[in-house]
């Protein structure tokens, strides 16, 4: 969906591991599964709420990535 255009931001639990690590980068990179194929989005904002479930978001608050434009 993501590579699509139709999932327009990504969803990350409110836990220490991704609290260190949110807001330090400008872009997100996704991998498919084990292999070597990846795509890299641009990171317009981070925020915090309830996602949408259609795209997997779980009942609770999220960190919530909205994605920019495809870079790779």
């Amino acid at each position: 969906m993501i590579e699509r255009g139709e999932k327009t931001e990504e969803y990350r639990e409110i836990k220490p591991y991704w609290t260190k690590r949110i807001g330090l980068y400008d872009a997100v990179k996704f991998s498919y599964g084990y292999t070597k194929r990846t795509m890299m989005f641009e990171c317009k904002t981070i925020s915090v709420g309830k996602g949408r479930k259609e795209w997997g978001a779980p009942d609770t608050d999220v960190y919530i990535i909205k994605l920019g434009k495809r870079i790779k």
